[in-house]
């Protein structure tokens, strides 16, 4: 199976030995440039010897010249022949006497070049004089008047440094394999180590995959800063994940036992009805019962609808939003209720800012706000209680709170206000006009508007408090 981490591997080997490879091949040159040019100059200096030596003699096959040469050639390892102003050989370093090479002629091209200057550096076999490849220096040889006499011709064979080179070759290439291998082996088992926090989060996202919901990564405190991070978002996504699932769930069944009691009702109302369980004369009063639950389920899927089409237009909420006076809103919400508040008689108390107060939302989406928190004051006001409205201006934000003096609320069900269909009255006998949806609803306006919402609850009463961004 083709992993990312053996592609990874693969091409980080082969990087590796491409590189070596090419260090090897840059310093194998350099190491043959060095070897050649002190084979060179050391045949350059053979090479002057030797002439200096031939321009003393009177002649070319003088015996100090001969003793010289076969010095020369032994000491440094070199060969050596001297050939007359025509080109042919005359002495031989292999044989000063009798060498086999007496009588051979240096070809004119060849003559005529070392004849033009001081020194000829060459790599060839000297036109058959010698079985392999030479490094070659040729010198011509002047008399005292400058007459050119002969020439010299040092070679050295280049097997030594072909052998150098190759050896040098071998144990780079050995050496770049083992660095290979050795590199390639601590990468695994560094990989593989840093590497598990990603295999975790693999099998944690294949058991979350499976239902559970409960799976999540746990990352070594030495892991990279990275896979802390990944593993974070993980379970950051797997939390939601699991709490999107919980109120799905939770939503099912609240909507499931929401519905049961009206439809259980309905049916056997109408049931009653038709079989004539439920005399005539008390027909008209079930049916009114009837209408009432189904107006209920109407307001049930209505409020459903609202929360959907709020969440539809998040992403161009922005839009809506316009300049309105909000002292103005709240009035016209209040007048609203002014039946309400009459019959339960109840006091109002209404703090306003003496100037107009200017703020940038969606007006009809705040006018439902207000409606339903001023709804809720006024359901759960006592007859004869208090509900206070009021605007405080704090920088750039209008503090708008909503308070009654009913019966304070638990603080454990404080932080369930706003979920959906959540109710302080657990078995829902209560309050049979509410679906839990209002303060829903509310939360989702606010939380659009990039506003925030809070609530307080004591013995005083309950007050729920937002914000709104003031404009000029």
């Amino acid at each position: 199976m083709k992993t990312t981490f053996s592609r990874t591997l693969f091409a980080l080997a082969a990087i590796l030995l491409a590189v070596l490879l090419a260090v090897g091949f840059s310093f194998q040159l350099l190491v043959r440039n060095y070897m050649e040019g002190q084979a060179m100059s050391r045949l350059k200096k053979n090479c002057n010897a030797i002439v200096q030596v031939a321009a003393a003699e009177p002649t070319l096959t003088g015996e100090e010249l001969l003793v010289n040469l076969s010095v020369v050639a032994q000491v440094t390892g070199t060969d050596t022949v001297i050939c007359d102003a025509n080109g042919t050989l005359v002495v031989c370093s292999e044989d000063p006497v009798g060498c086999q090479h007496r009588g051979m002629v240096v070809g004119k091209d060849y003559l005529k070049k070392v004849l033009s200057q001081d020194y000829l550096t060459s790599r060839s076999t000297l036109e058959g004089l010698y079985d392999d490849p030479r490094y070659v220096v040729a010198a011509p040889i002047r008399s005292e008047d400058g007459q050119i006499i002969g020439l010299v011709i040092s070679s050295a064979p280049m097997t030594a440094t072909a052998q150098v080179l190759r050896r040098l070759s071998d144990r780079f290439l050995i050496v770049s394999l083992a660095t290979v291998v050795v590199a390639s082996v601590v990468v695994t088992i560094y990989a593989k180590k840093h590497s598990s926090p990603l295999k975790e989060m693999s099998n944690a996202a294949t058991s979350f995959g499976h239902g559970n919901l409960k799976a999540r990564v746990k990352v070594p405190e030495k892991a990279t800063t990275e896979v802390q991070e990944l593993a974070l978002a993980f379970n950051n996504m797997a939390a939601s994940l699991e709490k999107s699932e919980y109120q799905r769930q939770e939503f099912i069944a609240n909507v499931s036992h929401e519905l049961k009691t009206p439809m259980t009702t309905i049916a056997g109302y109408v049931d009653g009805i038709l079989d004539g369980t439920i005399p005539k004369d008390q027909q008209e009063k079930y049916l009114q019962v009837v209408s009432s639950e189904t107006k209920r389920l109407s307001r049930l899927v209505r409020s459903m609808l609202d929360i959907s089409r709020l969440q539809e237009q998040a992403s161009e909420y922005q839009e809506k939003m316009t300049r309105f006076e909000l002292s103005e809103c709240i009035g016209q919400t209040l007048i609203s209720f002014e039946k309400q508040i009459n019959d339960k008689k109840i006091q109002m108390e209404v703090e306003l800012p003496e100037r107009p107060v200017y703020v940038r939302a969606c007006r009809d989406h705040i006018t439902q706000v207000l409606y339903n928190l001023t709804d809720n004051a006024v359901k759960f006001c006592p007859q004869g209680g208090e509900i206070g409205v009021a605007v405080e201006l704090s920088g750039e934000k209008a503090y708008v709170s909503i308070f009654n003096n009913g019966q304070p609320i638990p603080k454990e069900e404080l932080p369930l206000l706003f979920d959906r269909f959540h109710k302080l009255d657990k078995s829902r006998s209560e309050n049979r006009e509410g679906w839990g949806l209002g303060l829903h609803i509310v939360k989702t306006i606010i939380g659009l508007h990039g506003e925030d919402i809070s609530v307080t609850s004591s013995d005083g009463g309950t007050e729920f408090t937002f914000t709104l961004t003031l404009v000029n």
